[in-house]
């Protein structure tokens, strides 16, 4: 099988796990008989470098033709006092809108091996952790109207949070599918108790619950969700929220794992085409130093052979690998303690390469 992958590498750290990920689905291609084409687009701090905007017209078309894009990280300090308009964030919110990527699905799971690295007491991780968190993308505060003004004499600044029925639904829709090929059980978070827009999301997830009387539902409120991401990770398989929500809460349940550098990310249409990115940022203070931990990319590529390509025993590979370099020890400087043994981010690609 032939697919065109683009790669985004971006900025910072992005270039270096990017590649690592490539090693391995290299390795894949030529373990299974397929093969992946590859091509580049400037994002980002990179592409405001040389073009003057995080993504040209050309590099977005490549990534609407392609049949999954991966994408590393973008920003950093060097460009927060550009435009506010050419930010390299503002690339990440158009890719998603022209792709129409609605759905972002993000795992959280506490690898065995790295039990002692959460900081969480064992006796909450318990057997581990293994929940997801499907997060809605293209709407809510983050696309929603916003400006500022002057108010009696000083600045008042005003941020939208909009959502329509069909954009819940379709992200509910995801959301319960998932909890169907998992444990069956799916947790909605809203702040219905404030906010229209949430009593309008709890209403319409209700409606679809009656279509999946398989699935245990229920309602929690958002600021509950973040406080029993703490005191109970393991009562979650997977929860459903809007955009902002989301953002925050799979940040602090990718903490439970010891290090935000493992988590994986898809980002889906309605069709094949998705987005595949580690949930971290550009990390430009290691970036060059070859320390960066490439796995959370190695992991979303996983994700896209699974959700893109439909290659499962290809993605079963990849998922192999990393836990067969874990059971060996090998430790990138995040998740490093002593008596294990240290790699730096080439090194651990070269790993999980060679473990396909």
């Amino acid at each position: 099988m032939e697919k065109n992958i683009v790669l985004l590498k971006g900025d910072g750290i992005g270039p270096e796990i990017v590649d690592q990920a490539v090693k391995v689905l290299d390795a894949v291609a030529e373990k299974y008989g397929h093969k992946f084409n590859y091509t580049e687009v400037d994002i980002g701090g990179c592409s405001i470098d040389k073009y003057g905007v995080p993504i040209t017209d050309e590099g977005m078309e490549k990534c609407k033709n392609a049949d999954a894009v991966l994408l590393g990280a973008v920003g950093g300090p060097k460009w927060d006092n550009v435009d506010p308009s050419i930010r390299p964030e503002k690339a990440l919110l158009a890719v998603r809108r022209e792709l129409g990527l609605f759905a972002n699905l993000r795992p959280t799971r506490l690898f065995p091996q790295l039990a002692d690295s959460s900081p969480l007491k064992q006796s909450i991780v318990g057997n581990g952790i293994d929940l997801m968190i499907v997060r809605e993308l293209t709407g809510g505060i983050y696309f929603g109207k916003r400006y500022t003004e002057v108010v009696d004499g000083e600045k008042v600044a005003t941020d939208y949070m909009t959502y329509s029925e069909h954009e819940i639904e379709r992200i509910g829709r995801v959301a319960f599918e998932s909890a169907l090929k998992r444990n069956k059980k799916l947790a909605s978070v809203d702040k219905a108790n404030v906010l229209d827009s949430s009593r309008l999301w709890r209403a319409t997830m209700h409606r679809l619950a009656e279509e999946y009387p398989q699935v245990e539902y229920s309602d929690i409120l958002v600021d509950n969700t973040a406080m029993q991401l703490i005191k109970n990770p393991t009562q979650f398989d997977v929860l459903v929220t809007e955009n902002m929500f989301g953002d925050i809460l799979s940040d602090e349940a990718s903490m439970l794992t010891g290090s935000i550098g493992m988590m994986p990310s898809a980002s889906l249409s309605s069709g094949t085409l998705g987005m595949y990115e580690p949930i971290h940022g550009s990390a430009p203070d290691i970036a060059g130093m070859d320390i960066a931990n490439p796995i959370g990319t190695v992991m979303s590529a996983a994700m896209m052979l699974r959700y893109s390509f439909d290659m499962m025993d290809e993605a079963d590979a990849i998922e192999a690998a990393v836990n067969k370099a874990l059971d060996a020890g090998y430790r990138t400087p995040d998740i490093y303690k002593d008596g294990f043994k240290r790699v730096g981010c080439t090194e651990m690609g070269d790993i999980l390469a060679a473990n396909i």
